[in-house]
């Protein structure tokens, strides 16, 4: 099995390349830190799995899951890894193409489970998520919580505002102009019905969207 750990962190990349190699199985482990190199890398070679953080310097998981359900050819299966509430961003992951999600705060053994899993074919979310998720489908949480209603982009920039990153810094990131970001923020007020950013800052940090 060849799989592709793309993480931001050295450690974190080292860990998880350990953990899978201890689990008893013929395992290829190589290793991405941006989105580009994730990119370059799936381009570049066959991969059976692909484990996938959130956030790149560079821009952000769910840009690269896009991408990658863009191309024509097949690509690997993707499973999502975050240290943020998997509540948050199981849901627009799945429908980014994710096959998994998970939290980086899992035992070793729970991310081999679900590295095999995704791998074989499954879908893996943990049982606390799964759970929750089902309550929501069968209508029992209508209270949707406000950011729900947002596009990915606008999630990635209220995230990113509750970072403490300003226009400028946001824009740089996610390679797109700061008048743009401006009218991303103009329509999260409006959908969110707030009236400055501060407010947004506010809910983002309540919610625990701060990446």
């Amino acid at each position: 099995m060849k799989v592709l750990v793309a993480d931001d962190h050295a450690v974190v990349r080292a860990g998880i390349k350990r953990i899978l190699e201890k689990a008893h199985e013929p395992v290829q482990v190589g290793e991405a830190s941006t989105g580009q190199e994730v990119l370059q890398k799936v381009r570049a070679s066959k991969w059976d799995l692909l484990l996938l953080d959130v956030e790149f310097p560079d821009c952000s998981g769910f840009d690269v899951l896009k991408r990658l359900a863009a191309r024509t050819q097949t690509g690997p299966r993707v499973l999502m890894l975050t240290i943020h509430d998997e509540q948050q961003y199981a849901v627009r992951a799945l429908r980014a193409g994710a096959a998994g999600f998970l939290s980086k705060q899992c035992a070793p053994e729970q991310l081999v489970t679900a590295v095999r899993k995704v791998a074989r074919g499954g879908c893996y979310l943990s049982a606390a998520l799964a759970e929750t998720l089902a309550f929501e489908r069968v209508g029992g949480d209508p209270e949707q919580p406000l950011h729900a209603c947002l596009s990915d982009r606008e999630f990635q920039v209220l995230c990113s505002l509750a970072a403490g990153q300003s226009l400028t810094e946001i824009a740089r990131t996610l390679g797109i102009s700061v008048k743009t970001i401006s009218t991303h923020r103009t329509r999260m007020l409006a959908k969110m019905r707030m009236k400055s950013t501060a407010e947004l800052i506010r809910y983002a940090l309540r919610h625990r969207l701060a990446h």
